[in-house]
């Protein structure tokens, strides 16, 4: 099963195609200092197929790319990072611990 990852930009979210049905989406709130992730949905036909993965790693790899640090309010995205140590950097609270 091939996941197309899409920037919405006019709906401030990424979405995940599948066979031209949406699969799922995580919001976004962006700006120049800080990128928020509020929410994920997988749809109840998609779920357990990696959507979901395939979300939060695209969100990431993008905030990562921006130079943004990561609020991430969606226990989805939350405990996506919690779970790839990879992606610890962009947490918000470990860069404002270190700016002083």
């Amino acid at each position: 099963m091939a996941v197309d990852i899409n920037d919405a930009t006019a709906n401030n979210r990424f979405e995940a195609w599948v066979d031209g049905e949406l699969a799922g989406f995580a919001e976004y709130i962006r700006s120049a200092a800080l990128v928020v992730y509020p929410h994920t949905i997988v749809e109840r036909a998609f779920e357990g197929q990696g959507i979901g993965a395939a979300l939060a790693r695209a969100t990431l790899d993008d905030a990562r790319r921006r130079g943004l640090p990561v609020l991430a309010t969606c226990p989805f995205i939350k405990g996506w990072m919690i779970r790839h140590p990879e992606y610890a950097d962009l947490a918000y609270e470990n860069r404002s611990q270190v700016s002083d």
